[in-house]
């Protein structure tokens, strides 16, 4: 049967697994806390059964703000089982700029642990709250939900083309914006990463990324095609690279995924040396270029083991993969190409002009599923249709805004972005929005924010700002500044300051002349 034979919506792949499997572990964390299948079957309808409680209905979103934890799988799987869709946010973001995601997609409810619900409410809650212990005490059950029907189901039918999820990405207008996705879509994807990669219930599949990446989507469904486990690797652990290793090693991990940027870091810091990480079996990474001489120094370390370079924004989830030769010349010095178009996806490359190129000219990607790549984003009509090309057939096409071409053997080579938005350890990052917070510094008269390539990194950001006259702007300043008002990843790596910032002939901020200078 394949993964997605009668399955409806993405809560009906733990829903099966619950039924046919139901002692079998689903979940495990860095603790050794663990629910079987039935147990975060039973979590989730308890969840479901309170929202419904709160007057949440199909269509609606709940929010989601706390870290990763046993508590928040079974928050997501028990907003879809309400036949909503989770809103999942950074929890270490600015509480500002997680209010601003709430209040933007209406959410109904927000689920938060005890020290984001408190940050959320300070400044005033922007929905009523399910509130869940904290890290300390999370196997404390949550108050609200005692009581409550582990077996609660809707009587509102599910469907493919409902909206699951909303991941909110950075905002080329200085403000976040929301990437909705029916279950269509991502049990496409699902079912894809299902044929390609062929999990097993013996699988012990890690879950990396953060619910608010889009690399998640893989973490918490695939292993649910086959009744697999999903092991935790918590936020804090998850950027430990000196204990990553031994957690792949006692945890037994089968299926790592992640960004590049982690898996360098693993094995430069890792001592995986050490580490009896013989179980694993298959390495998949993206969300950034891997640098060949970081890719070829893991793959020594793990000779034995079957790499994959992903790729895709997070309108597509995963649209071209690559599998990385199992040996990497020693000569070579260029990352390895993005690869070929998933099997559930089809791309076109096209001109300036939306022309298609030549086989081997350089484009603009473009990629198409049987249905949609996504909703389009919340609440913003006008960008939503920008961002897709019809062909003379009636085909919609999905933008990337991502420059390639193809090499010799017909695989997609990455070349650029063309407009301003970069990736940086593995986020998506408009670089207006990094410029949107530093205009709010009381000191700064001008702020502009660009990328140079870092041949460690892939990619360093960098400020440039001119302070008010008579004001001198401190570094320490200006990182706290950022801190509290960006994420961490969106942090700038340099602060330059300029009496005044060039400027070309229309009076636009002369970015190119900035990027010559800061090289």
């Amino acid at each position: 049967m394949t993964p997605s034979a009668g399955i409806d919506c993405l809560p009906d792949l733990l829903e099966r697994w619950a039924r046919r499997t139901p002692n079998a572990a689903a979940i495990e964390d860095s603790a050794g806390r663990a629910l079987s299948y039935r147990q975060l079957d039973a979590a989730a309808g308890r969840v479901a059964a309170r929202l419904h409680a709160l007057g949440v209905r199909r269509g609606d979103r709940v929010g989601l703000c706390m870290p990763k934890s046993i508590h928040s799988v079974a928050c997501i799987f028990g907003i879809m089982k309400a036949r909503a869709a989770y809103v999942p946010v950074d929890y270490s973001a600015p509480p500002e700029r997680n209010r601003f995601i709430f209040t933007n997609c209406q959410a109904r409810v927000v689920c938060a642990d005890e020290p984001r619900a408190a940050a959320l409410s300070a400044g005033g809650a922007p929905a009523p709250m399910i509130v869940f212990p904290g890290e300390s005490t999370e196997a404390r059950p949550c108050p609200e939900l005692e009581g409550l029907p582990p077996d609660w189901r809707s009587d509102e039918p599910a469907a493919l083309d409902d909206l699951a999820y909303i991941l909110y990405t950075s905002g080329s207008t200085g403000v976040p914006k929301g990437v909705m996705h029916a279950h269509r879509s991502a049990l496409s994807f699902v079912r894809w990463c299902h044929d390609v990669f062929e999990p097993t219930a013996d699988d012990r599949i890690s879950s990396h990324a953060p619910f608010h990446f889009d690399l998640s989507i893989h973490d918490l469904y695939v292993p649910m095609t086959v009744g697999a486990a999903i092991i935790l690797v918590e936020d804090a652990l998850g950027k430990e690279p000196h204990q990553l290793g031994p957690y792949i090693a006692e945890k037994r991990i089968s299926i790592w995924y992640s960004v590049p940027s982690i898996l360098a870091l693993l094995a430069q810091y890792g001592k995986l040396d050490q580490c009896d990480c013989s179980a694993l079996r298959l390495v998949l990474f993206a969300g950034e270029v891997f640098p060949i001489k970081q890719l070829r120094a893991l793959k020594k370390l793990w000779p034995d083991k079957t790499c994959y370079n992903l790729y895709g924004p997070t309108e597509t989830n995963v649209c071209t993969y690559f599998r990385i030769p199992d040996e990497i010349e020693e000569d070579r010095t260029t990352p390895y190409p993005i690869g070929v178009t998933c099997e559930n996806c089809e791309s076109i490359v096209l001109d300036e002009n939306d022309r298609p190129v030549s086989t081997d000219g350089e484009g603009l990607l473009l990629i198409r599923q049987s249905g949609p790549v996504m909703l389009g984003y919340w609440n913003l009509p006008e960008q939503s249709a920008k961002c897709f090309w019809t062909d003379e057939q009636g085909a919609t096409w999905y933008r990337t805004g991502d420059v390639v071409h193809r090499d010799a053997n017909g695989d997609f080579i990455f070349v650029g972005r063309r407009d301003r938005m970069v990736k940086r350890r593995g986020y998506r990052i408009e670089l207006g929005e990094i410029e949107s917070a530093l205009y709010r510094h009381p000191q700064v008269r001008e702020a502009a924010a660009i990328s140079v390539p870092d041949a460690e990194a892939g990619v360093r950001i960098v400020a440039c700002l001119t302070p008010h006259p008579g004001e001198k702007l401190s570094i320490i300043q200006l990182k706290q500044f950022c801190a509290q008002n960006l994420p961490q990843y969106m942090i700038p790596d340099l602060f330059q300051f300029f009496d005044k910032l060039p400027r070309t002939s229309t009076d636009k901020v002369d970015y190119q002349s900035l990027i010559h200078a800061a090289k």
